[in-house]
């Protein structure tokens, strides 16, 4: 059996540059570290091959330095990496990285399954691994929260739907999106340190991934790009109210200033 788990470098902290000109993240200045989200979408798929035996395949999109958190998936159970990297990917927002993963996925061994964390602390969005299922035509179940059964043929998973809990029965090859309840993800371990050490990751650019459709990719692909960052305008004004009913003071000041209709 084959998994393709999808993983993400965010950074470590909210203090990252911006460039102004493009409205993107200098992700290649800032320190970076395996999006928290994908440490459980690791543990699902290195807990399938465990129980059905097979491989799992770790691939991220990035810059260079994102082969950090592939090898961080190789301590943890992942047996293969693979790097999307090149400058044309840059300033992606959602639906281009959805694609670019894609993309990729699509050049690798038939899997069977591709597992993706629900989403990133750097997006928050949760749009990545149902646009990835969409455009390689899988079938697909986000936030799940567990694993109920599998088997050769296919999952039956619980996801959490927020008001009410769906059971889904989902044939290979589908996609699912994995949140905190899947099980808690497993340490590191020297002993994979040791094994892994060796293991290649590798690199493919636009041009491996032979792309015919620029407009679908980095920057000049996103229909969702920042126009503008400027520091909020903060105004402060002081306001006393005289002895009597506070309250209704405070509302009608409100109406005025049409915080309160």
């Amino acid at each position: 059996m084959h998994i393709v788990v999808c993983i993400k470098q965010v950074p470590e902290t909210r203090d990252v540059a911006m460039d102004p000109d493009k409205g993107v993240l200098r992700r290649s200045e800032a320190a970076g570290k395996l999006n928290p989200f994908d440490l459980y979408a690791v543990e699902a798929a290195v807990g399938i091959k465990e129980k059905l035996t097979g491989r799992v395949t770790a691939i991220t999109m990035g810059p260079p330095q994102a082969e950090q958190v592939i090898r961080e998936s190789f301590l943890m159970g992942t047996d293969e990496g693979v790097l999307l990297s090149d400058p044309a990917f840059a300033g992606a927002d959602t639906l281009a990285t959805a694609f670019t993963l894609a993309r990729g996925i699509s050049l690798l061994d038939r899997p069977d399954l591709i597992i993706c964390g629900i989403q990133t602390t750097d997006g928050d969005t949760g749009q990545v691994g149902p646009g990835i299922a969409e455009f390689l035509g899988l079938p697909h179940a986000s936030y799940v929260r567990s694993i109920r059964e599998i088997t050769r043929e296919g999952l039956l998973v619980e996801q959490d739907l927020g008001d009410r809990i769906a059971i889904v029965s989902l044939p290979y090859p589908c996609l699912i999106t994995v949140g905190k309840g899947i099980g808690q993800p497993r340490l590191p371990s020297f002993r994979r340190l040791l094994a892994t050490k060796d293991f290649p990751v590798v690199t493919w650019g636009s041009k491996e991934l032979g792309f015919g459709d620029e407009v679908y990719f980095g920057l000049d692909g996103s229909p969702t790009q920042v126009e503008r960052i400027f520091p909020p305008k903060i105004e402060r004004e002081q306001i006393i109210f005289e002895d009597g009913d506070l309250a209704r003071q405070l509302y009608q000041k409100l109406v005025e200033l049409k915080f309160v209709g």
